[in-house]
């Protein structure tokens, strides 16, 4: 298991919200690629970046910051907020995303999604964010009666790989992750997890990797000096 330090992005800024709150904002650098770079110095591969302006209005907005990061780091990134049809898909690769992550489209249209798991294949990862168990949409700001782990069940007979598994209620509290429910998710769906939300220190990391998921992203732990980087890859 690795780790994958987090970028949450609005307004062109480094934030990290509490729950999925746009409300519950902290701002921790205002330019993105200044953390990127930090991340890469310390010895990390991979970046989660999420565009949090691109979720709310279903489009990416900030896809030149992905850009710079392509451009002058040696980091992949995986990208996600908004990417709600092809071209948006198309665009985010062409920016310099390694994977693509699919939110709110994927419980929307799966026949959509079906073509574009065969299109793209490996470079789709499927975000699957959950409140009690259900998914949740639209920047979390939506919740419907899916239950998201049959929903990732579908996807991985559709052929999807990769799934990002987020509890929305551990997200960003720094109290633990879920750790029951990605174990649920590694012995039912058929796919690499990796486990994101409510990672608080190096223990909930070596919790994580107990369940033999594929990763960890780690965002506030990092952020308000609960993990050394140093210690993360």
């Amino acid at each position: 298991m690795f780790v994958i330090p987090a970028i949450d992005i609005i307004g062109g800024q480094a934030v990290r919200l509490s729950q999925g709150d746009y409300q519950q904002k902290t701002v921790y650098d205002s330019d993105p690629y200044e953390v990127a770079r930090k991340f890469e110095q310390a010895g990390a591969k991979w970046l989660h970046v999420v565009d949090l302006d691109g979720a709310k209005a279903g489009a990416p907005q900030n896809l030149e910051i992905i850009e710079k990061i392509r451009n002058r780091t040696a980091l992949k990134i995986e990208f996600g907020g908004g990417i709600r049809d092809e071209v948006l898909i198309r665009q985010a690769l062409a920016a310099g995303a390694n994977r693509v992550i699919l939110g709110s489209r994927i419980a929307g249209d799966l026949a959509l999604v079906q073509q574009w798991i065969n299109t793209y294949g490996a470079d789709i990862v499927a975000g699957i964010d959950m409140k009690d168990g259900f998914v949740a949409t639209h920047g979390w700001e939506e919740t419907g009666g899916l239950v998201g782990i049959e929903l990732g069940k579908t996807l991985a007979n559709m052929g999807c790989k990769r799934f990002i598994v987020t509890d929305i209620a551990t997200d960003g509290m720094l109290q633990g992750p879920n750790v029951n429910l990605i174990q649920e998710w590694v012995d039912q769906v058929e796919g690499k997890i990796i486990a994101s939300g409510g990672v608080s220190c190096i223990e909930d990391i070596e919790a994580l990797a107990d369940t033999k998921c594929e990763a960890v992203i780690v965002g506030k732990a990092i952020y308000e000096g609960k993990v050394d980087l140093k210690l993360l890859f």
